[in-house]
């Protein structure tokens, strides 16, 4: 038998992430890009890299929004190839929102005796039945067998004598002034008695490599005997807060702003799987930057503000000036269409959000949630759509994202949906995917769920 709390499947022990992505993508036919496609993933166009020939309305070559986010997740395949990352072994205190990189195969047979489903009295034969002293405790010794006649008290989860034919439930039996047991309906043989190996059997498979560890899946692991499971490594980021105008603490005064991303994006980023190294704040100055992104040891590099042409926006000649390449060098997207991606080396990228709040989480949706679910080996979520109840306005040429209630069968658009404010995305549920030309009342419109409304592992940020 596979030692206690050991991995049961050692074939698979060297599956690195791009194995369990393959895993991920046969198991439930989720879409998974190529990355050794050439030319994009599903006709995406190729990286754009900055040519110095480049004149000023050249260099932003904004990419589609469907797109832009295939482009991510070719990335994060790209990325995964390249780092090989090995499996770890996580204790399951820590491996919620992990990815499993081995089956979980049982590893005792569930339950691993017979054991009672109710509070009652295990019964031998047919009543009336004589009641044995000392009852049956759950985590006691084995009990005595009974005889054809008898019956002892049993509590849920307690090891059923031998030669039992039935439990008895407390509300279904009555005893006469002799203290002698009477059943108030009919009895079967093997009556709310669980018999051993009936949830499973050693070495069944319970989970396949892939699965998402959700609070039911550690619940689980721990049943079938784990102390830690194999799962694929969470992915490091680190957050570079930019701008001279942001406060931490106190109200807006003198030309001066709370930072609202640098509390927001690391338990967001939680949620989507990623292990948040650090948040740092940089004032707008180039070569500040310059030595946050070359010493970082993150596998992604997520900036906030700074992607645009501006005299203080100091992103775009950051990554000219180490030679990364611009994969998505901005996004046909209302709110967010100055965000970017880039390699700057072939395990490590950065993502670049726009300053302005609800921007920076359209920039979070559209880049950072396909290349960090891509590293982490989870699948994508399956694509759904709801009718709206109100008409949205569109943009002429880009895809809008829309903060959106769900009432019923029904996605209610919000107010307060501009490209700085929270307030609409603070109390939505999900976003909605508004075509260019915007969207009719009754129109069916896809939605991005957000990590706390999707009744997934998200609402746990630990």
């Amino acid at each position: 038998m596979t030692p206690h709390g050991a991995r049961a499947s050692e074939d698979a022990e060297d599956l690195d992430v791009e194995e369990v992505l393959a895993l991920v993508k046969n198991s439930n036919g989720n879409h998974l890009p190529d990355p050794t496609a050439p030319g994009g993933t599903d006709g995406a166009r190729a990286p754009h890299r900055p040519d110095p020939s480049d004149g000023p309305d050249t260099r932003h070559r904004a990419t589609p929004w469907p797109e832009a986010r295939a482009l991510a997740e070719r990335a994060g395949c790209d990325a995964a190839r390249a780092a090989r990352r090995a499996p770890v072994s996580a204790p399951l205190d820590t491996a919620l929102g992990l990815t499993l990189a081995t089956p979980l195969d049982a590893l005792t047979d569930l339950p691993s005796f017979d054991t009672s489903a109710m509070d009652g009295w295990a019964v031998c034969g047919p009543a009336p039945w004589h009641v044995r002293e000392e009852g049956v405790l759950a985590g006691h010794a084995a009990p005595a067998p009974l005889t054809d006649g008898e019956a002892v008290r049993i509590a849920t989860g307690a090891r059923i004598p031998p030669d039992t034919t039935a439990v008895l439930r407390s509300e279904h039996g009555r005893t006469d002034d002799k203290g002698r047991l009477y059943a108030t309906r009919d009895v079967a043989p093997g009556q709310d008695i669980r018999p051993r190996g009936q949830e499973c059997r050693t070495g069944d498979q319970l989970l396949a490599a892939g699965t998402l560890v959700t609070p039911a899946v550690l619940g689980l692991a721990a049943a079938a005997g784990y102390d830690t499971v194999s799962a694929v490594p969470r992915t490091r980021v680190e957050v570079l807060v930019l701008g001279d105008e942001l406060l931490t603490q106190g109200l807006p005064r003198d030309g001066l702003i709370r930072d609202a991303l640098g509390p927001m994006l690391p338990p967001w980023l939680r949620a989507l799987g990623a292990e948040v190294t650090a948040v740092r704040r940089i004032r707008d100055d180039a070569d500040a930057l310059h030595r946050a992104v070359t010493t970082s040891d993150a596998d992604v590099i997520l900036t906030t503000g700074g992607t645009a042409a501006g005299p203080l926006d100091h992103v775009h000649p950051t990554l000219s000036r180490i030679g990364a390449e611009l994969l998505v060098d901005g996004v046909e997207v209302r709110p967010g269409h100055p965000m970017l991606l880039a390699r700057v080396t072939e395990t490590q990228h950065l993502v670049g959000l726009p300053g302005n709040p609800l921007a920076a989480v359209s920039g979070l949706l559209t880049l950072a949630e396909p290349l960090l679910r891509i590293l982490a080996a989870r699948p994508a979520p399956e694509p759904y759509t709801m009718p709206l109840r109100d008409a949205v306005h569109g943009h002429p040429h880009d895809t809008r994202l829309v903060p959106v209630v769900l009432r019923g069968d029904e996605a209610v658009p919000l107010h307060y949906n501009g490209p700085a404010m929270l307030r609409g995305i603070a109390a939505a549920d999900a976003l909605a995917v508004v075509q260019p030309g915007g969207a009719r009342p009754g129109q069916e419109t896809e939605l991005l769920d957000l990590p706390w409304a999707s009744g997934g592992i998200g609402v746990c940020f630990t």
